[in-house]
């Protein structure tokens, strides 16, 4: 009878799982929840699409004859080499729902539910950031089929536009990182969305991503060329053969895939070890 019991007992509470396998399974159950919240709330996605689309239409018709890109004035040469800059603004000001969304859940205390459950704490926000990246790469599909309704062409091979979406969204990950420490380090969701948009709008525009760095002053380039926002940039108009390749000396820029991937991965492993830190000092 005992041994009955025991064996029941031992088969209705297993032994949680530890370490790495653990720590996947419980960001996944975490990153599908935040996905079906998202379908719930089609808005959110929706208002995401909307400023991105407003900035490939404006840019490309407002500013697209004025743009001297190569010495040419022609628009569609601007349109190709603006839109390695707009994929690049998407993914980065994904930052700012990322820590808003973390925010949120702090305040309103379903992080603590949370902590009551046998996972891996880690597992929260990388749950949290998953989902975000999987909203953020459909919206660079739509983003896309807009751009080439507008004009935008690649002119290298699959494989090439592939790699240079996947900078793309390697570098949105590593800056949704940044997102989660901010969304961990304010008390509302309207500080973090705020806290999370000031440092984007320097990072953005002192780049490449509007204008070629030599139109900048000389004091400035150097700024532009080492912004790791503009390695991106400038990793897809490669990989995208658009127009736009730097003449600058700067390493960078000389070798911009390579200097992408080193950036995104210091960020993310940076801000990652950061906001986990923070979230278990935040929750002990």
């Amino acid at each position: 009878m005992s041994a009955i019991t025991e064996t029941t007992a031992n088969t209705a509470a297993p032994r949680p799982r530890g370490g790495i396998g653990q720590s996947v399974s419980d960001s996944l159950v975490i990153a599908k929840r935040n996905l079906i919240r998202m379908t719930r709330i089609p808005e959110m996605v929706i208002f995401g699409l909307i400023q991105p689309i407003m900035f490939v239409v404006l840019f490309s018709y407002v500013f697209g004859g004025s743009m001297v890109i190569n010495g040419s004035t022609n628009p569609q040469d601007y349109r190709e080499f603006l839109m390695a800059g707009i994929f690049a603004q998407t993914v980065t000001f994904a930052t700012a729902g990322a820590g808003a969304g973390i925010a949120d859940d702090m305040h309103k205390g379903l992080i603590d539910r949370f902590r009551s459950l046998p996972m891996s704490r880690g597992a929260v926000l990388t749950g949290r950031t998953l989902a975000d990246l999987v909203q953020t790469a459909l919206t660079l599909v739509v983003l896309a089929i807009v751009a080439l309704l507008v004009g935008w062409r690649t002119h290298e091979n699959i494989g090439k536009v592939l790699g240079a979406f996947g900078l793309l969204l390697l570098l949105g990950y590593a800056f949704s990182w940044i997102g989660a420490l901010i969304g961990l380090s304010v008390r509302t969701p309207e500080a973090a969305t705020s806290g999370g948009l000031i440092w984007l709008f320097p990072v953005t525009f002192i780049s490449n991503a509007f204008v070629p760095t030599a139109t900048m002053p000389g004091w400035l380039q150097p700024v532009a060329e080492w912004n790791p926002f503009s390695a991106t940039v400038q990793a897809c108009r490669v990989l995208f053969g658009n127009p736009g390749v730097s003449t600058s000396d700067a390493w960078p820029m000389q070798h911009p895939v390579w200097a992408s991937l080193l950036w995104s991965l210091v960020i993310l492993v940076v801000f990652r070890t950061l906001a986990v830190r923070k979230y278990r000092s935040a929750t002990a």
